[in-house]
């Protein structure tokens, strides 16, 4: 098995937001700020290889026609841990990330993984693919809130970047999200199709 490129494929030829669009949610409401962004992955990336870890250990006992009820637990468990934790020790952000703590439950990248990748093989397969959709993830978030808290909030993890320059507030608002994360599509597909034509003209 090659571990660097079963790793990597969540950072680029399976990315979950720019190439699987999926975890959508999220990635537009919390990336107002990239401290939002690290702390929304580390969240995430915890509940993913945590149920990813278990999906895999369990895979030969669970019955077909039950595994999604139970991945469902799984990773429900694996959030309360999460939001439990934040609210006890970081409740400043567990109030900024609010609702998108519990939602994880619902990220279609989890479940996906789970149904897709970690319920057909090892354990050690499943934490390589759940680390790199993990850092997948934790990346574009993190590029799209530092787009978004720099223009439209002249900050970058709190601090003010140039006093006294007026932000675009634009920015930080939805439409702001949409237009960073499209950029953000279009710069992918530019460089996956010149990388794809590199290729054909060797």
């Amino acid at each position: 098995m090659d571990y660097f490129k079963e790793f990597f494929k969540g950072v680029w030829q399976k990315n979950p937001i720019l190439v699987l669009g999926i975890g959508m949610c999220p990635t537009l409401a919390v990336t107002t700020s990239a401290s939002n962004a690290v702390w929304m992955t580390i969240a995430t990336t915890f509940v993913l290889l945590g149920s990813n870890i278990l999906v895999s250990a369990i895979r030969t006992i669970v019955p077909s026609h039950v595994r999604i009820p139970i991945f469902i637990t799984i990773i429900a468990s694996f959030v309360i841990i999460v939001e439990l934790t934040l609210k006890a020790f970081q409740p400043d952000v567990y109030k900024a990330l609010g609702i998108f703590i519990p939602l994880i439950v619902v990220n279609c990248i989890i479940l996906g993984r789970a149904e897709e990748f970690a319920s057909k093989n090892s354990v050690i397969s499943s934490i390589l693919d759940a680390l790199g959709m993990g850092l997948g993830f934790g990346l574009t978030l993190f590029i799209l809130a530092t787009i978004r808290e720099v223009l439209g909030a002249n900050k970058l993890f709190g601090y003010v970047l140039i006093p006294g320059m007026k932000p675009a507030i634009l920015m930080i608002l939805a439409p702001g999200a949409f237009f960073t994360l499209g950029l953000l599509l279009w710069a992918m597909n530019v460089i996956k199709a010149r990388k794809a034509l590199f290729k054909r003209t060797e």
